[in-house]
Formats: structure tokens, sequence, C-alpha cells
């Protein structure tokens, strides 16, 4: 689950892939079809922003616990050996973007969660009510220092692809989001490129 240029990577391990547009409800709608259409388990897969300033774009995470509304949820060890093996995180679900660096960080220092998505709280909620294993695999994107313009933070539409006509209104009202815009699409392209390779991996790897 992700967004439809996430879902495009995702696909090369043959995997079902429902897209969850980037929103927790659209996350939701995402796992309950997976679940309808009878899959045992969920992998939540698409981009993060970081939390902690170690984690710098292009990072992958296969975190061991989802926090979300003050619980956690725990990833399945087996999903994430077959994801390439666990990393030392927490992934913290937040119901909005957050796109000031003071608020990423106040969530790093309460919580402990090294990243942070819209979609994985949702899945892990999923998942648990069904007593299915899930796990995440996710590329960091926008680092815990950098600031999101408006103009990317209403540029999706529901289906998870770019409305780029909203993306140029945003720019017209206020064109001094340029540069980070700029430096938003270096971190999304590090993030993917990161996934492609951990997929392409994983699609070569015996399976065990």
């Amino acid at each position: 689950m992700g967004l439809v240029a996430e879902a495009r990577i995702a696909r090369l391990l043959g995997w079902r892939i429902a897209i969850g547009g980037g929103t927790a409800r659209g996350a939701e709608a995402a796992a309950g079809q997976l679940i309808e259409a009878g899959v045992r388990a969920l992998v939540s897969f698409g981009l993060a922003g970081g939390s902690d300033p170690a984690l710098r774009p292009g990072t992958i995470i296969v975190p061991t616990r989802v926090i979300r509304n003050g619980e956690s949820y725990y990833t399945d060890p087996g999903l994430m050996h077959r994801l390439g093996g666990p990393t030392p995180h927490a992934l913290f679900a937040t119901d909005q973007v957050v796109a000031k660096p003071a608020i990423k960080r106040r969530l790093y220092e309460t919580t402990g969660a090294a990243a942070l998505d819209l979609e994985s709280g949702a899945v892990a909620h999923a998942a648990s009510v069904r007593r299915l294993p899930f796990a995440v695999l996710r590329g960091i994107c926008d680092p815990a220092e950098r600031c999101l313009p408006a103009a990317a933070l209403g540029a999706l539409d529901a289906r998870g692809g770019i409305a780029v006509w909203r993306v140029l209104a945003s720019l017209a009202a206020d064109p001094r989001q340029l540069p980070l815009l700029f430096h938003l699409a270096a971190d999304a392209a590090a993030a993917r490129r990161s996934l492609r390779r951990r997929i392409k991996e994983l699609a070569q790897a015996p399976v065990t």
C-alpha cells in the first residue's frame, strides 16, 4: 500500500497491491480490500518522513513496531525477515502530514519514533483486528529538518497520484515554495531508488 509511484515498485515482487493514497482512511479501505480478497498478511509500503535527525533521505526502515493512538502494534518477525530484516526503529502513525521540523522533533522526543507516516497505523490496526501478521517497509523521504511546502501538502489526488494543477496553483500563489519543492522531489527520488533496490534484492533472493 502507498502511492501510485510506490505501487509500481512493489509490483516487482508479484504481491497483491492496493493503493492507500497517502491517507489513513485510504489505507484502511485498501487493507479491507486486500483482506476481502483473501490475503494472509499485510505490508505497509512506501515513503515515510524522518523524525530522527540521523535518518537521511533514502534510508530504508523495517520498523519493529507502529505507534498509533498511544498503542504499540508489533510487526511480524517472519515478515520482517522476508523484507530484508528489522531495523531498530519505531514508526509513529499520524493523522495529518507533519510539515514543520519542530513538530517532528517533539514527536521524536516524546514517542521515540524515528519516522512517521499516515498509512501504517491503519494497516497495523486492520491486521490486529483480524489477527493477521503485518510489517512495514518504508523509505525515508523528508528528513527531520526539512519543512514541507504548502504546495506538497495538497498535491495528492484521491487515487494516490500527483494533482499537478494543485501544485501549480499553489506555486502561482507563493513562488517562494519552489526551492523547498526541489528539495522534496530530490528526497522522494532518493527514497524510491532505495525502495527499488530493496525490492529487486528481495525478488532475486531465494525463498527461505
